[in-house]
């Protein structure tokens, strides 16, 4: 009896354990393993420049653990699989489900062109503990407030799936004469910036075990306290594996409710996971949101578009240490911690009445796990035009958060080290500090560190007059 060949088209799955497509695949016959890079399509998700580094080493690693299989292709999938289909006889094609609109058209045109040629074709959930239409109020509408939706997802329905482990015994075919070198699809960005990304995380489905297992072990007893102050570690940098699929939500699910910390710290992680369904579930009901407020009303905001003041928040140059330590941070590691994620976004809409936008485009270029639905919903919430909105008037002052979060300097220091020697009463406002005391510090305003970029009253006030225009109409 001839075993049947089966495509797996890996997208953002690029694992092996717990991958309920591949292991279907796996049942059904021999396994010819693939990643297609679209380029056709121009995808508005398009990984940015520190995603992209990952992406190359997720490759990397995946091939590994495919014993040198994967076959890697660049171009559009809805030319390239039926050619491939036709060239290996392959019956079957196994992939995870996508969500992103223009994925969900692609995929969906894909289907429907390999099954009239009598491909039988597969799809599978192996990113989200729930599938948006799965979470929907009683009389079948979306959600619009996390709080509700949560309650609904993690009280009501049955429990996410169990994990399911490497597919035993797989059967592979070998890597298909038409495969690219991994540098062929041009990853890396050539300036070498992404070297400094090296010094801080490991890309691939074993780097993504290591850090779950290091969180459970080190970080989730503290969670629930702790996770809000930037210079503990009691955060689970989990969110890049979780983007491309190293990991899938599942496995931190059920890792976090089999640990043996406090039921309020499990449950404060588990949360978390359901704020990035909730994204998911904003995003397939409102394909516009990465590009349109969900609050039509701020459309009418007066933005002011100034590339100054933008440039200054970028480089982490404002005058104000918790904001630019967020943002260096961001540069140097591709990551920021999450509730700085709030100061900084909140600095730059609500104290610069920059664009939500302009700040979603930056943290997408420059975040390992930017996906498109956890940065706009989180951007909108932060300005005040999503649906699950912080009221307008909730503006995080980078000061009072300083001193609550990071106390004793530790995050600042770190990522400001030209203020490391300023004593802490002065560390989170420079700009109030004596002259002999910037002087012994070695600082000096306007030229080792800057001014203040704006004053806070100035701005807040500015920025509730601003609401009010749109508030009121």
């Amino acid at each position: 009896m001839t075993v049947p060949l089966v495509i797996h088209w890996f997208q953002r799955d690029l694992r092996l354990q717990d991958n309920p497509a591949l292991t279907h695949a796996a049942h059904l016959g021999t396994v010819i393993p693939v990643y297609i890079h679209d380029t056709r399509h121009s995808p508005p998700d398009e990984p940015g420049g520190a995603a992209s580094w990952w992406l190359h080493h997720s490759l990397s690693s995946l091939n590994e653990s495919l014993k040198g299989r994967l076959t890697i292709l660049k171009g559009d999938p809805l030319h390239i699989l039926p050619r491939l289909v036709a060239n290996t006889a392959a019956s079957h094609i196994t992939w995870t489900r996508c969500y992103e609109p223009w994925q969900v058209k692609r995929n969906t045109l894909l289907k429907q062109k390999l099954a009239s040629s009598g491909i039988q074709v597969q799809s599978r959930n192996g990113s989200l503990l729930w599938e948006p239409w799965e979470v929907l109020k009683k009389d079948t509408s979306p959600y619009r407030v996390f709080t509700p939706y949560h309650k609904k997802a993690s009280k009501e329905l049955p429990p996410p799936r169990h994990t399911l482990p490497k597919p035993e015994g797989i059967m592979l075919a070998p890597r298909n004469s038409e495969s690219l070198s991994l540098e062929k699809l041009g990853l890396l960005h050539p300036s070498g910036w992404h070297t400094t990304l090296e010094t801080h995380w490991t890309p691939g489905e074993q780097g993504a075990q290591e850090r779950l297992a290091t969180f459970i072990k080190d970080g989730l007893g503290c969670y629930s306290d702790g996770r809000d102050y930037p210079g503990r570690r009691c955060i689970s940098r989990l969110s890049p594996s979780l983007h491309f699929g190293e990991l899938s939500p599942n496995q931190a699910w059920h890792a976090a409710a089999l640990s043996n910390a406090e039921t309020r710290h499990i449950e404060a992680f588990q949360r978390e996971l359901g704020w990035r369904e909730f994204a998911w579930h904003l995003f397939w009901y409102n394909p516009h949101m990465p590009s349109s407020s969900l609050r039509k009303a701020f459309e009418r905001f007066p933005w002011q578009h100034d590339n100054e003041l933008l440039q200054r928040w970028k480089t982490g140059r404002t005058g104000y240490p918790l904001v630019d330590a967020g943002m260096r941070e961001l540069w140097q590691t591709g990551f920021m911690h999450n509730r700085v994620r709030m100061i900084t976004a909140s600095f730059l809409t609500k104290n610069l009445l920059q664009d939500w936008r302009t700040g979603a485009a930056w943290f997408r270029d420059c975040l390992l796990d930017a996906n498109m639905a956890a940065n706009s919903a989180s951007w909108q919430w932060v300005a005040g035009s999503g649906t699950d909105a912080a009221p307008y008037f909730r503006i995080f002052n980078p000061v009072t958060q300083a001193a609550k979060f990071d106390p004793d300097g530790t995050y600042t220091r770190k990522f400001i080290p030209e203020l490391a020697r300023l004593p802490l009463r002065h560390l989170h406002t420079p700009w109030l500090a004596p002259a002999d005391v910037l002087h012994d510090a070695g600082i000096t305003l306007g030229s080792t560190y800057p001014e203040p970029v704006i004053d806070l009253t100035y701005s807040r006030s500015r920025a509730l007059e601003a609401y009010d225009t749109i508030s009121s109409k």
